[in-house]
């Protein structure tokens, strides 16, 4: 069973804001696979700035 509980974000491996997280279950066989956190929008905010930032200086580079 993996137990992932934080979020890669900018480069880093950072942990929620919130300790909330989810069983992800195997549909098949409804047996428990693993737990993951859930994030907040707060999580969500630093995320798409982090890839805002990394998506304006990559569409500025050359194709060679």
């Amino acid at each position: 069973m993996y137990d992932c509980k934080l979020f890669f974000i900018d480069g880093q491996w950072v942990e929620p804001i919130h300790t909330s997280t989810l069983d992800v279950v195997d549909p098949a066989t409804e047996q428990a696979v693993g737990v993951i956190s859930l994030g907040t929008p707060d999580d969500l905010d630093k995320a798409v700035r982090a890839a805002r930032c990394a998506f304006t200086s990559f569409s500025q580079t050359s194709r060679q």
